[in-house]
């Protein structure tokens, strides 16, 4: 297949993801999809991404005016796990029925599955990106992550802090993703963007955690910019509190829900999505290199409802932090 493969025709019908011929055997970068949303407390639809970005995917240009060809190292995307699709479907019911031991248990499972995967890869000498499913889903991989770059930092998108220590009962929460990563692993540092929707303990959190996490409140960012300060001085001053290796958490409703309007929490406001790429663009040029990824919380829906305009959206993301990572 590689050998026919031509970069500037119509993605194949059995062509991998964004049409590449690629195995995950041959690949530089490999996609893990995890089609989890247990623990949503919205709007649902977050485990049919995986797939539906994966079909959007094929319709983006290979060719990147920034980057080149970078597709040429190889990217793949590793099969959707039917077990984490069994999972997903008796926790959602579980949920519903308000059985947080059972949905909690769910989430352990899926964490440990994560990890192992992730660690897997790693070991492999590849690159990794996640995608979800909601925004509990990376915790096993920011875990992994950490045991092979203990000085890593994150980086997280998103319009919530997600610092609750739980949320409806259930500890694994989309709602608690870095909660858990400040409290049961050895970070250093977390530094979050676009964040506009959060709690008061959310807030006292970060205050007595100000060494380990420091936010860039939505609100603070549109004032800076209103009076005068360039977009770019914000993100070299958010780029300063990053460590050299980064781990990229990308909830998709940290930008303007205009772009993907059927995410489970969206929230008014939020970054553009070329700012959030300039960013990462920012993150590359200081010499600091981009390690990872997830990539969270693009929705589906559960309604009858037209949702390709977020599939797209997701998938033209994912391929620009294929390409940074790359």
């Amino acid at each position: 297949m590689a050998a026919i493969f031509n970069p500037n025709e119509a993605a194949a019908k059995d062509s991998g993801i964004f049409g590449l011929p690629y195995h995950v055997e041959e690949a530089k970068l490999v996609l893990l999809p995890v089609p989890w949303e247990a623990t949503t407390s919205y709007g649902g639809g977050t485990s049919r991404a995986p797939q539906a970005i994966f079909q959007a995917s094929k319709q983006i240009d290979l060719f990147d005016f920034e980057l080149g060809n970078f597709f040429e190292a190889g990217i793949a995307m590793s099969p959707e796990s039917s077990m984490l699709k069994k999972w997903n479907h008796e926790a959602k019911s579980a949920a519903q029925n308000h059985m947080t031991e059972i949905v909690n248990s769910y989430s352990d499972k899926v964490n440990d599955f994560v990890y192992q995967e992730t660690k897997k890869l790693l070991a492999a000498g590849k690159l990794m990106g996640l995608i979800g499913g909601d925004h509990s889903s990376p915790f096993g991989a920011i875990k992994a992550f950490l045991e092979h770059y203990p000085n890593m930092s994150i980086l997280h998108f998103d319009a919530h802090a997600d610092l609750r220590k739980a949320y409806e009962g259930f500890e694994d929460s989309h709602a608690s993703i870095m909660h858990n990563v400040i409290s049961k692993t050895t970070l250093k540092k977390l530094v979050q963007v676009g964040i506009r929707d959060f709690c008061e303990d959310e807030l006292k959190f970060i205050q007595e955690n100000s060494s380990r996490i420091v936010t860039f409140f939505d609100a603070e960012m549109i004032e800076k910019k209103m009076n005068g300060k360039m977009f770019s001085a914000i993100c070299d001053e958010i780029v300063s509190h990053l460590s050299s290796e980064v781990y990229v958490s990308f909830d998709i409703d940290g930008l303007d829900p205009r772009f993907c309007p059927n995410t489970g929490t969206p929230v008014p406001g939020g970054l553009d999505y070329n700012e959030a790429l300039y960013l990462l663009k920012k993150v590359m040029r200081s010499g600091k290199k981009i390690i990872g990824f997830d990539l969270c919380e693009v929705s589906l829906g559960e309604k009858d409802i037209d949702t390709e305009w977020d599939a797209n959206v997701g998938a033209r993301l994912l391929y620009k932090l294929c390409g940074y990572t790359l």
